[in-house]
């Protein structure tokens, strides 16, 4: 199998060729006199360590946007690209070294290279899932546990060839809970999967052992450790919540922590500055906007500019939110109809106002004094936290940390009206993993893509 470590690295370094060489042919082409001793190939160099510094930031979709995998990677192409672009004219703005660059040559290595990048990405990744659909450097694997959690795993194995694993078959156990599908092969038992393990006859053994018996399971694990075969754990639904949770020593005794604050008293120092500094540069340069904003809503429809409503915050303390009033109503009691596709209540200018998300640019104020963060799960009105907390599991586990204007959840698609319980769900658990994948980098990457969507979120409404 190759390995995703090595195909990200193919994949990285070929993007940095790419920047280097499209630059260096442009300039070999159409400017007069071009050799290697001139700038290009200088700026071709520090595009390519700007492209990767940039790309950190920019890399802002994973496996919870459930989007198709080129447009994903074609839109943060284009991000990082002209980000990397505009960061480098700046650079050489300011050095004074802008004339000895043709503008053609600049010009035509903006708008041809991001285009190359997504091409031979695409190109890359295809090739690397092809050789492992026809079996080049494939490894053969065998799970142990006729589970519901094994066979999901070994379906999932199968409708994803490009992962490079072969399900050779099962090995019983005691306690098996489920039935094999004639699909799949099995090996075996216990003592024939101590032998394969021990003689090398897999590439790697996949435990899926049932939760019932763990003197059983502490045992075997005991004995495959004699073996040569990389052996690994798939959790069951228990095991899998438990691994996200962080470990404590305290008085040399390592503690779990099931339900906790995801962010340390230095953390939280962290991300209030992250929240004042950049939600105060913000609301500076947002301040002219609002005031027209905010005199297209006082001419257009009668009632208060600013729309106040009870939500809860960190650790469920109540605050008022800000936001600009988008619709003929105020509603703020114990029952709140959420906003629908084509709602009457909704007033011309508040429905700009709602698709462009730019009624929520007083909720800056809410982030100056301490009641929300620039990004978090977003607050719920009071009258939905009470219904959806006993239909979701863990729903109130995130106000563990504040509300924000944006999120994980918005720029994964799950933002707008909630009119299934999955479409909850999934916001929660976008939620839920922004708060244990907490980093300040994140935060930043959100902003950005928070930035790109705005204009195009079709949920908004």
């Amino acid at each position: 199998m190759v390995d995703k470590k090595i195909s990200s690295e193919l994949v990285y370094r070929s993007a940095d060729t790419l920047i280097i060489l499209s630059i260096v042919l442009l300039a070999s082409v159409y400017a007069p006199s071009y050799d290697f001793t001139d700038g290009y190939l200088a700026v071709g160099l520090g595009a390519a360590l700007i492209f990767g510094l940039v790309g950190r930031f920019t890399d802002i979709y994973t496996s919870w946007s459930g989007r198709p995998f080129f447009r994903d990677e074609a839109m943060r192409m284009v991000v990082t690209w002209l980000t990397t672009f505009f960061l480098l004219v700046f650079i050489i703005f300011v050095a004074k070294s802008s004339d000895q660059f043709s503008r053609v040559v600049l010009v035509g290595w903006l708008f041809t290279t991001p285009i190359l990048l997504i091409i031979s990405r695409y190109t890359l990744r295809a090739a690397l899932s092809y050789l492992k659909r026809i079996g080049i450097h494939n490894r053969n694997i065998a799970i142990v546990g006729i589970t519901d959690t094994g066979l999901h795993f070994a379906n999932s194995i199968n409708q994803q060839p490009e992962s490079g694993l072969q399900v050779a078959g099962f090995y019983s156990v005691d306690l098996d809970n489920a039935s094999l599908p004639s699909t799949y092969a099995k090996i075996g038992g216990v003592a024939e999967l101590l032998e394969a393990a021990r003689s090398g006859t897999w590439d790697q053994i996949y435990l899926a052992l049932p939760n019932q018996n763990q003197h059983f399971s502490s045992q075997l694990i005991s004995q495959l450790a004699d073996t040569i075969t990389p052996v690994r754990l798939i959790p069951d639904n228990f095991t899998h919540a438990l691994l996200h949770n962080k470990y404590l020593e305290i008085a040399d005794t390592p503690v779990l922590c099931i339900y906790d604050a995801p962010l340390s008293a230095e953390r939280a120092l962290v991300k209030r500055a992250e929240d004042l500094i950049i939600g105060s540069l913000l609301l500076v340069l947002l301040l002219p906007l609002m005031a027209l904003i905010s005199l297209a809503i006082k001419t257009s429809s009668p009632g208060p500019v600013l729309f106040k409503q009870s939500r809860h915050g960190l650790r469920g303390e109540e605050f008022q939110v800000w936001k600009f009033r988008t619709m003929t109503v105020c509603e703020n009691g114990s029952v709140i109809k959420q906003a629908t596709r084509n709602d009457a209540r909704v007033t011309k200018v508040g429905a700009f106002l709602r698709k462009t998300s730019l009624d929520e640019l007083p909720q800056f104020f809410n982030v100056l004094q301490g009641h929300m963060s620039i990004v978090g799960p977003r607050p719920h009105a009071v009258a939905h936290n009470e219904a959806y907390k006993a239909l979701i599991p863990g729903y109130m586990q995130r106000h563990m940390m504040k509300p924000g204007i944006t999120g994980w959840a918005q720029v994964n698609g799950w933002r707008g009206e909630t009119d299934t319980l999955y479409k909850m769900q999934k916001r929660v658990e976008c939620d839920m993993e922004y708060i244990r994948s907490w980093s300040l980098g994140l935060d930043l990457r959100i902003i950005v893509a928070t930035a790109f969507k705005a204009l195009s979120d079709k949920n908004a409404y």
